[in-house]
């Protein structure tokens, strides 16, 4: 499957002054795969170091981390010669041996010329964890579940997706295939194994063995990974997400967690959560302006997970209402549209869409992005209903050159709103860039 995220690793093989990478993301959404990939295209060879299979590797790093030791020390015990440029060196699951990820700070001042990538499905607990690596010595990546773009080219839709890419909207025949796939998508999600499944056989209940078993996984991973102290909050937390996000204002409430549950409780389970890349906060912002994360508020937030299907099935909804119109998109008060839109838009970090602007109880818009130098409120509607009493209010309050929508109607701009059908919402920088250039 294509993952778009290869190009970011072509630049960063490119990039002068290079450090070594460190490939973020949660568990099974395909980083291991994504970097021998990375290695067979773009390299002549490939060192692979797994640390979680004890094994004499594992002791090179019990020594001195000279980078020119090392080397040599894995290229005899992998029985490959390790050359610069040449040999691209991984270090999966590299949070298992923390001086592994120490050594980082000598290759990048002592030998950049070494390609070093490392990833490791629970490293985001490691590295917050007070692991020891010098802030500033490693370039950061972060893999998604498959986007919906990507969606789309696993099910050989190139045609469809440039045609969007370029500036295609209103191709009724485009429309309605891509229509139907995004229903799919919503069922199915963007995790690979899953994906996979669906290409291969497009059966539903196939697809949902797999999300189970990658649910079962996550939460065994509470027991095998977290602090003992911490286990139970942690499922309490995990099991109140779908109530969080059944409520027309998906502000998180901790009483829903557990009843005279308070925040300080609960905040070393949720660090813990998205650390693992499980779950997403998105924070409400005090005022809508640059840097939005300068305007945050860190006790106000909405908590998603990482992946649409896994949500839908984690809240029980049924596969079935597929079939029933655009029932799919309005499920839980919207709630998967929401985590869609959150998905289609953390495609670009630049964007910063982990943020939300609220007036009390009068108005809520659903997510704020910024593309330099705007802001944008971002409302995540579903169907074909558009009325957004509260990006009216958002508009009136802070007259911002455009607001976003999405729906399933065809794309338009009307007056100072952008309305971007969710099938199309891929394509939203192109969009952003044309709107600002005329």
């Amino acid at each position: 499957m294509e993952r778009l995220l290869l190009e970011d690793l072509k630049q960063w093989k490119k990039k002068p002054g290079r450090k070594p990478l460190i490939l973020q993301g949660a568990r099974q959404v395909g980083k291991t795969w994504l970097l021998k990939e990375f290695g067979r295209l773009c390299f002549e060879e490939v060192c692979y170091v797994n640390f979680e299979r004890s094994s004499p590797v594992n002791g090179v790093f019990d020594g001195d981390l000279t980078p020119q030791r090392i080397v040599t020390q894995l290229s005899l015990l992998s029985g490959k010669k390790i050359e610069p440029q040449k040999t691209l060196v991984i270090f999966d699951e590299v949070q298992e041996v923390p001086r592994a990820l120490t050594s980082l700070k000598y290759f990048a001042e002592e030998a950049p010329e070494y390609a070093i990538c490392c990833a490791g499905s629970l490293l985001g607990i490691a590295l917050h964890s007070g692991t020891s690596f010098p802030v500033g010595k490693v370039d950061f990546l972060t893999l998604h579940p498959l986007s919906f773009q990507e969606f789309l080219l696993a099910q050989g839709e190139q045609p469809v997706v440039e045609h969007i890419i370029q500036g295609g909207h209103d191709t009724v025949a485009v429309n309605d295939r891509l229509l139907a796939h995004l229903k799919n998508y919503f069922v199915i999600g963007g995790m690979p194994a899953a994906v996979e499944q669906w290409v291969e056989s497009e059966d539903y209940f196939a697809v949902e063995k797999i999300q189970e078993q990658l649910l079962n996984a996550y939460v065994s991973d509470f027991s095998k990974h977290a602090p003992s102290n911490i286990v139970a909050k942690i499922r309490y937390v995990w099991q109140s997400i779908p109530n969080q996000l059944a409520k027309e204002n998906k502000k998180f409430v901790f009483g829903l967690v557990r009843e005279g549950a308070r925040a300080r409780e609960y905040e070393d389970a949720l660090m813990w959560l998205s650390d693992t890349g499980i779950i997403k906060r998105v924070y409400k912002v005090t005022k809508p302006d640059l840097p939005l994360k300068a305007y945050e508020d860190l006790h106000t937030f909405k908590i998603y997970l990482h992946d649409v299907g896994l949500l839908r099935l984690h809240s029980g909804v049924d596969a079935k209402v597929i079939l029933e119109g655009s029932r799919i998109f309005e499920e839980f008060k919207g709630a998967l549209t929401e985590q869609f839109v959150l998905q289609e838009l953390s495609v670009y970090p630049e964007l910063h869409a982990n943020h939300y602007w609220t007036s009390g109880a009068t108005a809520e818009v659903d997510f704020m992005i910024q593309h330099h130098p705007h802001i944008y409120p971002v409302e995540a509607k579903a169907g074909l209903s558009v009325k957004a009493k509260s990006l009216k209010v958002f508009m009136d309050l802070y007259q911002k050159d455009y607001a976003i929508r999405t729906s399933l109607r065809p794309f338009r701009i009307d007056g100072n709103i952008i309305n971007i059908p969710l099938y199309q919402l891929f394509a939203i920088k192109r969009i952003l860039e044309q709107v600002e250039s005329e």
